[in-house]
């Protein structure tokens, strides 16, 4: 606990370019959170070379995240953004974390199995040890609670039963973290095929939308989105697609299901697509603005780099060396 708050970690991949969902579904919340919790929001980049990266479009691309988290509306003053790479605390403990973790639970991982499958040319340690490194993200900075869907519970179980067994064995040195399901916060899907999350790594660009898309392209992808042969505006599982457009219509407005249902009753789905797009372009186009404005102000992001590193490795070595004198590692003569 960090000035009578409670810890909360989360972070995003510095790979590929957020979509509308990872905004609308995690970043957006992350702005309520800050006001109650003490966060530490992380550009997890060493968590992306699992998967072999262009060495400068990594780079480019860890910069413009942790810009979009400052345009998205996170005060660097008030909450710790941070490259993870910057912070070696978190492969150091994720070394130590891997020796109390068993094969057969990384075994188990259900997403190692779906990666493994997709990159069957580069299976690597890194790959299977993943959830491991995850773990150590949580712990690292005590964290009470960790916002996750429902294909991060299998990790945060796992992260659980590390900082569990380690306590066992050593006494009170991690906080067990719990899980943080957000009140709010749509699980939006493929605009393409709504059976599938929109994506950052979706071959068909039509499925999503990018934070930085244009108006035009965004109103594209709007208008070309999957819906069905029912002519009716309905927030219900048989019209997948039309539910889809009903989460984000009402995600960037604040208003139910219902009430957007009274909305369009008796519209067609062309009327419908054009609303959800210009409420899309509303919600971007701040955030846009003040991504263009972050970019030309080069000292200002740098500061932050420097400033919010030495924040989360003040934090994070104090966690380190209680685990690396409980684990018997010699003290460092200072």
């Amino acid at each position: 606990m960090i000035n009578d708050k409670k810890v909360l970690f989360s972070g995003m991949q510095a790979t590929g370019n957020l979509t509308l969902g990872n905004y609308l579904g995690a970043l957006k919340n992350w702005l309520t959170l800050s006001n109650e919790y003490e966060c530490f929001y992380s550009v997890v980049d060493l968590h992306s070379i699992t998967v072999r990266q262009d060495p400068a479009v990594l780079r480019k691309r860890a910069r413009a995240l942790l810009t979009l988290y400052i345009a998205a509306g996170l005060d660097p003053e008030k909450n710790c953004i941070y490259y993870q790479s910057h912070v070696s605390g978190h492969a150091e403990l994720s070394w130590i974390l891997s020796c109390f973790t068993y094969m057969g639970e990384l075994n188990r991982m259900t997403q190692f199995k779906d990666k493994a499958a997709k990159h069957a040319d580069n299976i690597n340690a890194g790959l299977f040890t993943y959830p491991v490194l995850m773990a150590s993200d949580i712990l690292l900075f005590q964290s009470d609670v960790v916002p996750v869907g429902i294909d991060q519970m299998q990790h945060l179980e796992l992260t659980r039963n590390l900082a569990q067994r380690f306590n066992a064995i050593y006494g009170d040195v991690f906080t067990v973290p719990e899980a943080y399901i957000g009140k709010t916060g749509a699980k939006i899907m493929s605009l393409q095929d709504p059976a599938k999350k929109m994506s950052k790594s979706d071959e068909n660009v039509n499925g999503s939308i990018y934070l930085m898309d244009d108006p035009d392209t965004i109103m594209r992808k709007c208008k070309r989105a999957v819906t069905d042969s029912m002519a009716q505006i309905r927030y219900s599982d048989e019209q997948p697609g039309v539910k889809n457009l009903l989460n984000i219509y009402c995600t960037c407005t604040g208003k139910t299901p219902e009430e957007a249902e009274r909305e369009f009753d008796g519209k067609g789905y062309g009327d419908f697509k054009m609303a959800v797009g210009e409420e899309v372009i509303a919600v971007l186009k701040p955030i846009q603005d003040r991504v263009k404005e972050l970019e030309k102000d080069k000292a200002y992001i740098d500061g932050v780099i420097k400033n919010n590193a030495e924040k989360a490795n003040y934090y994070a070595s104090k966690t380190l060396r209680k685990v690396q004198r409980k684990v018997g590692f010699p003290d460092r003569i200072r």
